[in-house]
């Protein structure tokens, strides 16, 4: 019995929001606000930046990582005793 009445609500829902969203594009005089001025030129500033973060860390502030000792490391002479 609730399911019938649910699935009514959500179909009603559904609809209604996709009217909406349809009702708000057909309007052609869409001024452009901030993000549309703006958008992208933050989203690459943003980009960049982290880029430039993560190479900087990377390269400069001397982690190891994890790197094979391959040819760097030579074993010792056992002590047989």
């Amino acid at each position: 019995m609730m399911f019938p009445l649910t699935r009514n609500i959500l179909r009603s829902l559904k609809t209604q929001s996709i009217q909406q969203i349809r009702a708000k594009h057909s309007h052609g005089n869409h001024s452009p606000d901030f993000h549309d001025k703006y958008g992208n030129a933050i989203l690459v500033s943003g980009t960049i930046f982290c880029a430039v973060a993560w190479i900087f860390t990377n390269t400069q502030i001397g982690i190891e990582w994890n790197l094979s000792p391959v040819g760097r490391v030579t074993p010792r002479k056992w002590n047989n005793q």
